[in-house]
This record gives structure tokens, C-alpha cells and sequence, in this order.
């Protein structure tokens, strides 16, 4: 009836159709069949919808100061430490986009990353990873370069420093200093870096050697042989707090990337070890907050066990840390050796 009527007013026929969402097709059947309507309708409300109350608690903690610059894999894990849970990260991700806030920083997408030969970790201090970064100066041509170290088994960024070049004595200084700092034994740890002139140079070189540190290097010319480093400064240069403009001096450079450092350290959940910071994961104190995030779930699935058709989220810590290549290997008291 709706619809003749819009016809006899001059409307299009499938116009019409479409606002009461109906195709022509279905209309035509209809009048073939000589039948009224036959959509069922609505869907009953499912048993474990979110009430009105819950989603605008949601809301809330999404909008708040202290989560608004944090995505869901960071606020879940997050209230799960506070005891608090309120739904999955799918849940708050459907309601950020119903809302139109799951906006992408950047227009590009990430690049692919390709596995390396494997070294594996199964505790701190046996496998790091450095590179070098450039930070812009005011000066054009001029950079300023962050040199980073970090722990892979627990993602901590055990040193880091600016300086005005790239140097293998610079480099061998810092490694020192992170060794010193860690209380590395000889042939404790394995450093795995790309083949830079400053990661061969004959000083780093030396001092590696003296220290008892063993090197690994990328394959030549495959950039992605080093992923770990390289996903560190995609997350320093992807902060909010990432400054717009240049750098004046080596100084404001260095200020800025110690108060990265700490924050990385301390207070960063990095997503590979299960939102835990990487000082926690360091000092093996994940292993008592990810067992209260399991209670608090096992609570929740306990009040609301509609909402689980399975076991809850896996918060038992990550086992090892591997560094792929492309050859086969195995492992033997600790140490990684060619398969023949």
C-alpha cells in the first residue's frame, strides 16, 4: 500500500522499494505469488548483549583522560590489573567504530616483515638487537642519531643515547654500558644487528670480543632481518607525543628520548609478551600480574558465562622469543646449532 501510494505520487518503484528495504525482485515475486509481506522481522535480542548501562560504562572508559590515546589491546589488559572487566576488545573496537573513533593515525600500513636465521630466548639477557635511528635536526642534511639497544625476550630497551654520528667507537661505549649495567658475563648474550658500517667497524668488533658478547648479523642488503629494532623505532616515531618539529640541539634530543625509554620501560603493555610492560617481563614479575588477569576473568566468565562459548583469554606468559632465519636449526644445551 506504501508503495503504490509513493508510485502514484511519482516516485520510482524501486526507490520506494529500497527505503523499505525491499528489492524490485521481491516486490515482483510478491505480486506474481499474490502474497502480503513475509519478512519475519526482527531477530530476538541476544542473551549476552551488552546492556544500555554496560555500553555507556564502556563509553566512558573509552572517552576517559586516562585511556582516550590507548587502543582496546591496551585498556583490556589495563582494568583487567585494576580488577575491573567490562568486555573483550572486539566488543570495545565494534563500539569505537559504531561511533566513528577507530580512526588510523597514518595513511600508510605497515610493512611486511620478513623471518631472519633463528636465535631463540627463553630469558633475559641471552638475545639483543640494536640499530640506529635518525632523529631531524633544524638544520637541513643535519641528523641527529639514536642508538638503541634492546632485550629481546623482554622487549626492554636496555640502552639508548643520541649522539651527533654514526661511529663503531660510539657504538662499542654503548654496548659496554649496557653490559655493565645488566651484568653480563662472558658468552652470556648473542647481539644481533644489520650490517652497518658501525656494527662491523673493527673497534665494535673488538670490543665484542672482549666482552664475550657473540655477534649476528642481517643477511646483506635485506633490511627486515632485524624486525625487532625496527618495530621499536616505528613505536618511538608513531607516539602522540612525537614532537612535530625538528630537534634544536643534542640536548632537547636526548631529554626527549629518555622520557620515551622510561615510559616504553615502565609503563608501555607491549602486545608480543601479553601487555605486560618490559621492565615487568624483565624482572619475571609478569608472571604474578598475568595470573591475576586469568582470576579476574575466571571471575567474570563465572557472573556471565553466556558470554563465553569456550575457555577464557590465554594470559599465561610467552615461553621464548625467536628470531627467525631461513635455515634450520636446533637447540642444544642453550645454545643454537646448525642442523646438518
Amino acid at each position: 500500500m506504501l508503495i503504490s501510494e509513493a508510485c502514484k505520487s511519482g516516485a520510482r518503484k524501486s526507490k520506494a522499494s529500497q527505503l523499505l528495504g525491499l528489492t524490485i525482485r521481491t516486490l515482483q515475486r510478491w505480486d506474481q505469488q499474490g502474497v502480503s509481506d513475509k519478512r519475519k522481522g526482527s531477530r530476538a535480542v541476544p542473551g549476552n548483549k551488552l546492556s544500555d548501562d554496560e555500553r555507556v560504562q564502556i563509553v566512558n572508559i573509552l572517552e576517559s583522560p586516562e585511556f582516550a590515546d590507548s587502543n582496546p589491546n591496551q585498556i583490556v589488559p589495563r582494568l583487567a590489573d585494576q580488577g575491573i572487566y567490562l568486555g573483550s576488545e572486539a566488543t570495545m573496537y565494534r563500539i569505537l567504530r559504531e561511533l566513528k573513533m577507530n580512526i588510523h593515525r597514518q595513511s600508510s600500513l605497515p610493512a611486511k616483515r620478513h623471518s631472519p636465521d633463528p636465535l631463540i630466548a627463553n630469558g633475559p639477557n641471552q638475545l639483543w638487537s640494536w640499530d640506529i635511528t635518525y632523529l631531524p635536526s633544524t638544520i637541513r642534511g643535519r641528523f641527529f642519531y639514536l642508538y638503541m639497544v634492546m632485550d629481546l625476550y623482554s622487549r626492554k630497551a636496555v640502552a639508548c643515547q643520541v649522539y651527533e654520528y654514526e661511529s663503531g667507537e660510539l657504538a662499542a661505549d654503548l654496548i659496554t654500558d649496557a653490559c655493565l649495567r645488566e651484568k653480563i658475563s662472558k658468552d652470556q648474550i648473542t647481539l644481533h644487528s644489520d650490517n652497518g658500517s658501525p656494527m662491523k667497524a673493527a673497534t665494535m668488533l673488538a670490543k665484542l670480543q672482549d666482552l664475550g658478547v657473540v655477534p649476528s648479523f642481517s643477511r646483506p642488503r635485506i633490511s627486515n632481518d632485524n624486525p625487532y629494532s625496527e618495530s621499536l623505532f616505528r613505536t618511538l616515531k608513531y607516539r602522540p607525543e612525537y614532537p612535530n618539529k625538528p630537534f634544536e640541539n643534542i640536548c632537547e634530543a636526548r631529554v626527549w628520548a629518555n622520557r620515551f625509554i622510561h615510559w616504553y620501560n615502565t609503563e608501555h603493555l607491549h602486545s608480543s609478551i601479553h601487555f605486560v610492560t618490559p621492565e615487568d617481563r624483565h624482572n619475571s614479575r609478569d608472571i604474578k600480574i598475568l595470573a591475576n588477569r586469568h582470576d579476574v576473568y575466571q571471575e567474570a566468565k563465572l557472573k556471565n558465562p553466556e558470554r563465553w562459548s569456550g575457555k577464557t583469554r590465554n594470559w599465561n606468559p610467552a615461553t621464548e622469543v625467536i628470531l627467525k632465519k631461513f635455515k634450520k636449526v636446533k637447540q642444544v644445551s642453550g645454545k643454537i646449532k646448525k642442523a646438518a
